[in-house]
């Protein structure tokens, strides 16, 4: 009998091999010209780099070579999947110090097509020096409302695993499975759930007696049911295949043996769609699933992983699911191609006006770099309706990964959602929970998965990310910052809510060679708050780096580099160390001048949370 090591085991050696197969072939050729006006500023450990945009470009590759005349090879910072990057500045922390470097940049008309390089310009990382940044924010300059791109959505394991009586490291899987997702309705503001496998054999939804389909939503019942009692909605996943409706059952992915096949009866996997979408709008009321719920074909069919047909078997699919979908009713929303690498966008929208098909969303993955810009390629097809989603994106693609438990992961989380702000409609981070099971359970509280939150529920220094963007308020402040690695390196967000003004001030790169910390790239930070009303002022600051906001800290602490898990009082003393550190009491200022000033040390990585409010 295989145990779940041996289950994770063969998962992850499977995986690993098929992960980097592509299916079908490439994109529209597109190709735009170089960037313009490419100007590289070296600073102590980095060379910021800064370019012109060019119209129809969703992201840039930017290269380097150690001479003028290359050989160019695009920077690898170390995200283990796209390396493009949706706008200027690139902030490259990863080459030799005192060292010169020459870069060129290419733009992207799509992920796969990468135009010609711009004309080189060198400059050199030095390895001393003093380095400060001063950020000002104009309190009473409104840009209009902060972006929440984290709200809509966030991705979560299959949500079955939600009903699981079994324990992990002495926890109840099912039970703080659950306990996690309400915390990202409750506590982020998160809205609904995507996650995998709503159709596979665990749940019980097809079977074949005597020739003829027999299906059974009442395991579905009993996993929405749930979801819905904790504040959260569905973004129905449309995978994995029924055993008893694939062409080939044997071809799986992960440890719970994901079918991946299409179908071997198109007509019976169209009937089940409209079968569970009318079930689904019975149950819930058309208005609570036509508003608040969504329908997404497959997951990363241009994979050889998870789909073992071709680009035209995931075509037809798209094509027949939607319509089973629209069948019941012509304003669900639905949508895809939900690819890897930010692919099959362009193939997807070409194919839908081909056929008609209803294309509400296109939705895509990257892991390692800020989303990629969609934007022109739904303009190219004249599909500006349709809205973007990322329905996953986070730090790092790979399983059990250092990034995963990383202050590093938490300004990466500041820089993709900031820059995702007033572009993208959904930007979902993988995943709520490390109760996840795809290449198999965890086997220590401390192993690199994707969640914000461990096993125990103990909140990761990422958490605290999405937490303190969540906490500012509505209206969006003018920020400016000049110095060493300024709107680069350093970088700010700042809202208001009323009197109270919230800043974020954060210190990070792309680098991966950086998760565990560059003392050379740390800065000394001074923030002015200009344009505040008369009065006395309250400032509170928060900060998260590797010794503050980082249960991981405290389980080190424990010693937890020798153990998998905790025992007993140790995991009160988690518990206890799981909170927003404040970097020291809050102290009152005077209105000095017009403005407030508060200067600080900020390691790389880490963030640092300031609030203003009047009185005290």
């Amino acid at each position: 009998m295989r145990t779940d090591a041996d289950r994770g085991g063969a998962a992850r050696a499977d995986f690993a091999e098929r992960i980097g197969r592509r299916v079908g072939g490439g994109e529209q050729d597109t190709e735009l010209p170089p960037p313009t006006a490419l100007r590289a500023v070296a600073g102590r450990g980095h060379v910021t780099l800064e370019w012109e945009p060019v119209e129809g470009a969703v992201g840039y590759l930017v290269h380097r070579s150690v001479h003028s005349t290359g050989p160019f090879e695009p920077v690898d910072h170390g995200g283990n999947d796209v390396l493009a990057v949706p706008h200027p500045p690139y902030v490259d922390t990863s080459g030799e110090r005192d060292q010169d470097h020459w870069y060129a940049v290419a733009a992207l008309s799509e992920v796969t097509r990468v135009g010609p390089l711009s004309d080189p310009v060198v400059a050199a990382a030095t390895g001393s020096g003093d380095a400060a940044v001063t950020v000002t924010v104009e309190a009473d300059r409104v840009l209009g409302p902060l972006e929440r791109p984290w709200r809509p959505m966030i991705g979560s394991e299959h949500l079955s695993l939600m009903l699981s009586e079994d324990q992990v490291g002495g926890r109840a899987i099912g039970m703080e499975l659950r306990e996690a997702l309400r915390r990202v309705h409750d506590e982020l503001g998160v809205e609904t759930v995507r996650a995998h496998g709503i159709l596979c054999d665990d749940l019980g939804v097809y079977r074949e007696l005597d020739g003829e389909p027999v299906h059974d939503f009442s395991g579905i019942d009993r996993v929405y049911d749930t979801l819905l009692q904790l504040g959260l909605r569905p973004v129905v996943e449309l995978s994995f295949m029924p055993h008893d409706l694939a062409v080939d059952p044997t071809r799986t992915v992960f440890a719970y043996d994901a079918i991946i096949s299409p179908p071997r009866d198109w007509d019976r996997w169209a009937d089940l769609v409209t079968a569970l979408t009318s079930h689904l709008v019975d149950r819930y009321g058309l208005e609570e699933v036509r508003d608040r719920w969504s329908f997404e074909v497959w997951n990363e069919a241009n994979l050889e992983v998870f789909w073992s047909g071709s680009e035209g078997d995931y075509l037809r699919l798209y094509d027949v699911t939607t319509a089973a979908v629209r069948k019941v009713d012509e304003r669900l929303v639905v949508g895809g191609p939900s690819s890897a690498a930010a692919q099959w966008v362009e193939r997807l929208l070409e194919h839908a006006a081909e056929t008609g098909s209803p294309v509400d969303f296109v939705s895509t993955h990257t892991y390692g770099s800020p989303p990629l810009d969609l934007r022109p390629i739904l303009a190219r097809h004249g599909r500006e309706d349709a809205s973007i989603w990322w329905t996953e994106w986070g730090p790092g693609s790979q399983h059990f990964h250092l990034v995963g438990d990383s202050v590093f992961a938490a300004t990466f989380l500041l820089d993709g959602m900031v820059s995702s702000m007033g572009r993208i409609q959904a930007l979902a981070h993988w995943v709520a929970s490390d109760h996840f099971e795809e290449l198999g359970r965890p086997q220590a509280l401390s192993h690199g998965g994707f969640g914000l939150q461990t096993v125990g529920n103990l909140r990761k220094p990422r958490w605290w990310a999405l937490a303190m963007l969540d906490r500012l308020g509505d209206s969006r402040l003018d920020v400016s910052a000049e110095g060493d690695g300024a709107d680069g390196l350093v970088s700010a967000v700042a809202a208001r809510d009323g009197e109270v003004v919230g800043v974020l001030v954060w210190n990070s790169s792309l680098d991966q060679s950086r998760i565990p910390g560059d003392e050379l790239l740390a800065r000394d930070v001074t923030l002015t708050i200009d344009g505040l009303p008369d009065g006395i002022y309250q400032v509170t600051h928060w900060r998260v780096d590797e010794e503050h906001s980082n249960v991981f800290a405290t389980w080190r602490e424990l010693g937890g580099a020798e153990r998998d898990w905790p025992e007993g009082e140790e995991w009160d003393r988690l518990r206890a160390a799981d909170a927003l550190a404040e970097l020291e009491p809050p102290s009152t200022l005077a209105k000095v001048d017009g403005a407030v000033t508060v200067s600080f040390a900020l390691p790389h990585p880490g963030i640092s949370f300031l609030e203003l409010r009047p009185g005290g």
